[in-house]
C-alpha cells in the first residue's frame, strides 16, 4: 500500500485490510471482487491483484508461511527487487539491500551522483547495509530521505551523515539525482452508457461489466462504454459510441434519454474525459460472459445497494452519482 501511497491516506486502509484478511490464507480464499473493494481508492489497482495472487501462491505453495529469502520473495507475483529486499532484511534479518525512491534520493546525494543506474544504487546498497541490523538499516535510510533528505529544499543542518555527503560539500544537493524523463501524459475521451432496467412494478437496476482482470484497473466493475476521438463532433460520436458500446454489453437499447455531465479523471499515464448518456432497456443481457474482443467480460445487472457493494473506479462512482440521481 505504501509503495505509491502517503502514510496518512494509507493507515486506514490497512486497518479495515488486516480486519477483513488477517491472514494469507484469508487474502487467498477472499473473491477477487472482496480484494478490490477494500483496496478502492488507493488506485493502482495491479497492486492488489498481484498480492492476492502472490497470497494464493503462498497458501499453496509455501504451506501459508512467507518465504525468507529475497530470491524465494522475488518468485512471488507483483514483488520487485525493493520489496523482496524490504521484506526480506525487516522481517527475516537477511542482510539484503532495499532501494525505494527515498533511498535513491539519499545514495545520489551521499556519493554526488547525477543520474545513478539501478545497478550502480543496488551496489552500493548491498555494499553499505548493517550485516546486523539490515532492517533497521534500510528503514533508517528510507526515513532519512523521508523526512530530512527531501526532493526540495533538503534539511542538510539537521542531517545526522552531513559530513559524510559529497553533494553537500560540493553544493550540489538540490541537483541530485537529476529528475527522471516523464513521458507525456496522452488526453482520451470515453463514451459510456448507463443503462437502466425497470420492473413492472417500477424497481431499477443497471448494467455494468468487469473490465478484464489483465489490463487498467483490471477486475474492476464499470458502466459500458469505449474510447471516442476528441474532435469537434465528439458528443455525436460519443452519443453513437454509448450506444454501441450498450449493445456490445448485450442490451437492447433506443436513442439515449438525455446527455450527463462529464467526469474527468487523471491518471499515472492518462487524462480521461468520461462523457456518460442515459438510456431505458428494452431487453437483455442475461447475466452470462459475454465476448469483447476475444476476452471474457462478465455482466451484471445490479441495484443501488449491489452496485455500492462491488468495486468500482473512483470516475464510474462519481457518474453513478450523477447519471442516476435525475442529474441527466
Amino acid at each position: 500500500m505504501l509503495q505509491q501511497t502517503r502514510v496518512e491516506t494509507v493507515l486506514p486502509y490497512w486497518r479495515r485490510w488486516m480486519e477483513r484478511f488477517p491472514t494469507v490464507r484469508a487474502l487467498a480464499d477472499a473473491p477477487l471482487d472482496d480484494v478490490l473493494s477494500e483496496w478502492e481508492g488507493l488506485g493502482y489497482y495491479a497492486r492488489a491483484r498481484s498480492l492476492h495472487r502472490a497470497a494464493m501462491v503462498v497458501a499453496e505453495s509455501h504451506g501459508g508461511e512467507l518465504p525468507e529469502t529475497a530470491g524465494a520473495l522475488r518468485e512471488l507475483p507483483g514483488v520487485g527487487a525493493y520489496t523482496a529486499g524490504a521484506l526480506a532484511s525487516i522481517a527475516f534479518g537477511h542482510a539484503e539491500p532495499a532501494v525505494d525512491g527515498n533511498v535513491r534520493r539519499v545514495l545520489a546525494r551521499l556519493f554526488d551522483l547525477p543520474a545513478p543506474t539501478a545497478a550502480e544504487l543496488t551496489a552500493l546498497a548491498t555494499e553499505l547495509v548493517d550485516p546486523h541490523r539490515p532492517g533497521d538499516w534500510n528503514q533508517a535510510l528510507m526515513e532519512l530521505g523521508a523526512t530530512i533528505c527531501t526532493p526540495r529544499a533538503p534539511a542538510c543542518d539537521a542531517c545526522a551523515v552531513k559530513g559524510l555527503c559529497r553533494a553537500r560539500t560540493a553544493g550540489t544537493q538540490e541537483e541530485r539525482p537529476l529528475p527522471r524523463k516523464r513521458a507525456p501524459v496522452s488526453r482520451r475521451r470515453h463514451a459510456v452508457a448507463v443503462v437502466v432496467r425497470r420492473t413492472p412494478a417500477g424497481a431499477a437496476s443497471h448494467l455494468l461489466e468487469r473490465r478484464p482482470e489483465d489490463g487498467m484497473l483490471g477486475g474492476m466493475w464499470e458502466f459500458p462504454g469505449m474510447e471516442v476521438g476528441n474532435g469537434e463532433a465528439a458528443v455525436m460520436v460519443a452519443r453513437r459510441a454509448a450506444r454501441r458500446a450498450a449493445r456490445r454489453a448485450g442490451a437492447a437499447v433506443g436513442p439515449p434519454l438525455g446527455e450527463c455531465p462529464s467526469v474527468t479523471q487523471a491518471y499515472s499515464h492518462v487524462v480521461i474525459e468520461y462523457t456518460p448518456f442515459l438510456f431505458e432497456a428494452t431487453g437483455g443481457p442475461d447475466v452470462a460472459p459475454a465476448s469483447d474482443a476475444g476476452t471474457a467480460v462478465a455482466q451484471r445487472w445490479v441495484d443501488t445497494a449491489e452496485r455500492e457493494a462491488l468495486p468500482m473506479p473512483r470516475a464510474q462512482r462519481r457518474i453513478a452519482r450523477t447519471a442516476l440521481s435525475g442529474v441527466c
